[in-house]
Order: C-alpha cells, then structure tokens, then sequence
C-alpha cells in the first residue's frame, strides 16, 4: 500500500495535452495492477496530483447532452474556446484561466475501496479550503460539486467535478472558480442544471484577484489530510 502522492503543477496547459497525460499515468498504474494479479509481482501503483489551469475549454462527459452547449462551431472559435467530449462522469463545464483545476490520479486500493468516500472526500477538500476564506460552502443534494447558499434562491456552484475511476484508479476531479471570467458560463447549461447561477472566490471575496499560489496550498494541505496521505 502505497499512500504518497506525487504532487505536479503543471501551470497553464492545454486540455487535450493533459488529457493525454492523465491516460498516460492512469494507464501504466492499471498495467501495474494487472502485472500484480498475473505475475504476483507486488509492485506499488503511484498515485498523483495535478494542478493545472487550461486555455478556454468546454468538456462534455459521457452522459452529457451536447444541446447544454450554446454555442456553434464558428462561435466557439470566435471566443477563442474549444470543445471534447471526454470520458468522465458529469455533463458539460467550462475550464479556463483563473480556474484551478485538480485531477487525482490514484489508486483507491491505497486508501480505500469507496468512490462515493473520495467524491465526498474532494468535496471536503473544497469546502474546508473555502472556509479558509470565510464562505460557507456545501453540497447540494443530489448534485455534485460544492455551492454556496443551498436551498435559496441564491444558490451558485463555486467547484465542478467529474471523475473516472477503472480497477479503482481515478482520473479526471475538480474545478474551482478562483479567478474565473464568469462570462463563458453564459454558453452553456452548466451540468445540465438550468437556473443555477456559478460564481467564482474572487467575486465572493470582492477582490480583482485572488492569489491561486495560495489556494493550491490549501487544497494540498486539506487534500493530504482527509486522504491521510503524505507528499512523495
């Protein structure tokens, strides 16, 4: 059992590069896994986190309904954004500059056999984070994600969230609003969740910017502490 994680900031990057790149690690730990059961060879899966931020991007999951896109080809370009249809759980969201985004590449046999656990547990990291910076974040029933002022009629997401998991190694996670531009939300249906508004820290906050360094140490920080994991 192995419980360090290998952390990567990979800076500013594009989608499909690190999508790659994620099937890239999320393949060789299951071929670890199978290698293990055929061989008996007792080798460790490693497990990682990456922090990323992406160039303006939409992603459908594998349930998602592609009319939750308002936007045409021609627009997307015009807006400088592009489009996948990828293969997470979820609906349709938006990455762009100001978010940061985590995708945990882990072997849950590490930690635990539960997936509803480590969604619940990349939620908590979101919303002990948040706290840091005096907001109340939440669940909301039966939607994924961490929002603020559930069950009002101000309810907004701050952190979207799709994952993948095969022979309980996950790929794919969170996006949180820090310093997110608001207006690429408008050109969809975001998670197919009609009426909700999204919002972004810094707007919580009423600050031009918020310091993302910071953030990511927060997550890191609440992220090794709920998975009880250590910093490979």
């Amino acid at each position: 059992m192995n419980k360090a994680v290998n952390i990567q900031d990979l800076g500013l990057k594009d989608y499909k590069d690190t999508w790659d790149y994620q099937e890239e690690l999320f393949k060789a730990a299951i071929d670890i896994k199978i290698k293990n059961r055929r061989e008996s060879a007792g080798l460790l899966t490693p497990n990682y986190l990456l922090f990323v931020s992406h160039p303006h991007v939409y992603t459908l999951g594998k349930s998602g309904d592609i009319s939750n896109l308002l936007l045409s080809e021609t627009q997307l370009k015009s807006k400088g954004a592009t489009f996948y249809k990828i293969n997470r759980g979820g609906d349709i969201t938006y990455h762009g500059p100001g978010q940061v985004v985590g995708y945990p590449i882990l072997d849950l046999e590490n930690f635990f056999t539960d997936i509803h656990k480590f969604l619940r547990l990349l939620e908590d990291t979101i919303i002990l984070t948040l706290e840091e910076y005096g907001l109340n974040a939440e669940r909301s029933p039966g939607e994924t994600g961490v929002w603020l002022d559930v069950g009002t009629p101000f309810a907004r997401k701050i952190c979207a969230m799709g994952v993948r998991a095969s022979r309980w190694v996950t790929m794919h996670g969170f996006a949180l609003n820090v310093n997110a531009d608001l207006g690429y939300f408008d050109h969809i249906i975001p998670c197919g969740i009609r009426g909700k508004a999204v919002t972004s820290l810094h707007v919580e906050l009423g600050q031009t910017e918020v310091d993302e360094e910071e953030v990511k140490e927060k997550l890191l920080k609440h992220f090794l502490i709920l998975f009880e994991a250590s910093q490979a």
